[in-house]
């Protein structure tokens, strides 16, 4: 059985842009890739305009979303986007990163290791109660650029305890930064998906467009079946530490795929299509 799903992320491809994208071209852009058929749609993030003024429109966007069979994922990163999101029938999942390393917490969400902690507790009760998920971005997944030690066992121990304590089942590693080689991305997987089957964990790596195709086979090849990417692997974090690695080329990642004869679920001819469209849509 394939159980392959794959999320594009326009709100990650779009969030560090400094020239605002029009809320009609978003719109327009994020209808096409529904018609792609990935598992999910990173769409749109509830989090403060001052901070990110990319997605001050999130709102606005969800209201003129068609929405397919695709799930949508909203990021927040502290209680109040919380608040806002979950009201939103029409989004499945919430995104919250939790970051393994305290000066990317910091920078990110504005809150120590600790406090991400509690917040994450009150942001998960909200999902259950409002019939949504939360997937948790364990930030600096696959290493540390601040100094800080950083081993897979330290990955490994937050996200059981996250498991343990707070039930967050939907785990995604991610390479903010683009720090993972192959070796490191199939150690920190092996680690995780042998010691917490009941945790399903995803891949969201940036990187180099040449080193997509064996991180993919890395993650793939240690049991990671949810893979994140971004058309033409535009986009990056806008709080990590330096010049923004792109995201994880979609393209690329399912082209990776095809060649190995797994079944992405992808309508090839419309995401084609949709390749072209994004050509218009960022600079």
């Amino acid at each position: 059985m394939n159980d392959l799903k794959l999320t594009e992320c326009p709100r990650d491809a779009m969030q560090g842009l400094h020239d605002f994208i029009p809320t009609e071209i978003k719109i327009d852009y994020i209808n096409d890739i529904l018609k792609c058929g990935f598992d999910t749609v990173d769409f749109g993030s509830f989090v403060s305009p001052k901070a990110i003024p990319q997605m001050k429109d999130t709102e606005a966007v969800l209201k003129g979303i068609v929405k397919n069979n695709s799930k949508l994922l909203a990021i927040v990163a502290n209680e109040r986007g919380a608040n806002d999101a979950v009201v939103f029938e029409e989004i499945d999942y919430l995104g919250y990163p939790f970051s393994v390393s305290e000066e990317f917490q910091l920078r990110n969400t504005n809150a120590t290791i600790e406090e991400s902690f509690k917040r994450v507790e009150v942001i998960q009760e909200l999902c259950v109660k409002n019939k949504k998920e939360l997937v948790l971005y364990l930030s600096m997944g696959f290493g540390n650029p601040y100094g800080e030690l950083w081993h897979p066992d330290i990955v490994a121990s937050w996200s059981e305890k996250l498991y343990s304590r707070l039930g967050i089942v939907n785990q995604s590693l991610s390479d903010t930064i683009g720090a993972a080689d192959d070796k490191i991305v199939k150690a920190v997987f092996k680690n995780l998906i042998e010691n917490f089957p009941e945790i399903s964990f995803g891949a969201h790596l940036h990187t180099l467009p040449e080193n997509a195709a064996k991180l993919v086979e890395a993650a793939y090849s240690e049991g990671c079946r949810k893979f994140d990417g971004a058309i033409k692997g535009f986009g990056g974090c806008p709080m990590a530490k330096d010049d923004l690695t792109g995201n994880m080329p979609t393209e690329l990642m399912i082209s990776w795929f095809e060649q190995n004869n797994i079944a992405t679920g992808i309508d090839q001819f419309q995401f084609e299509s949709t390749i072209a469209k994004a050509l218009t849509v960022f600079p």
